[in-house]
């Protein structure tokens, strides 16, 4: 896996894309409170208008908290192991398990439901076992209405190999940001 780490032109950039999310909301929030409307937000007091930053970031906060849970739920869906959460969250195995019980599924519970729905990018791919190799294939479309799926013959010997060649097709047909 490489590193987490973002450099600082990606900080900056998300830096920018949070504040630019956080400002309607805090104004809204501000506005509520306040009786006051959104465009008058930073006339109001000091603190008043601090306070509802701070709750703005609570409600970036806990829906951050809710989309990290689905994502380790994925990550375990397919295989990943609290170890690898874990080193990915710079928490130990142990922690990762407290922080998404029930993100990794116990190989009964994987057993009964072999294939799998990988959504991402806006996009959304099945993944399925090949019964002439035993392998693993994928079909799947993405945000932006391109089709696609496994080449030919080609099967992956893992769901997470044919994962992660379904992910990367999403990726690249994700719907265009405006």
């Amino acid at each position: 896996m490489t590193s987490c780490e973002i450099t600082p032109e990606e900080r900056t950039e998300l830096h920018k894309a949070l504040h630019a999310a956080l400002n309607p909301l805090a104004s809204a929030l501000r506005s509520r409170a306040s009786g006051l409307p959104e465009d008058r937000m930073w006339e109001a007091d000091p603190v008043e208008v601090a306070l509802s930053v701070l709750a703005a970031w609570k409600a970036v906060d806990t829906e951050v908290k809710r989309l990290t849970a689905i994502a380790a739920g994925t990550a375990g869906s397919y295989g990943a192991s609290y170890e690898q959460m874990g080193a990915v969250w710079g928490i130990t195995r142990q922690g990762a398990r407290k922080k998404w019980p029930g993100a990794v599924s116990r190989p009964a519970a994987a057993a009964a439901h072999p294939g799998a729905v990988l959504e991402l990018c806006g996009g959304t791919a099945e993944l399925a076992r090949d019964p002439s190799s035993g392998g693993w294939r994928w079909t799947g479309e993405g945000a932006d209405g391109t089709r696609g799926a496994s080449d030919g013959d080609t099967s992956y010997a893992t769901k997470e190999e044919a994962a992660a060649h379904a992910g990367a097709f999403l990726g690249e047909h994700a719907a265009e940001r405006s």
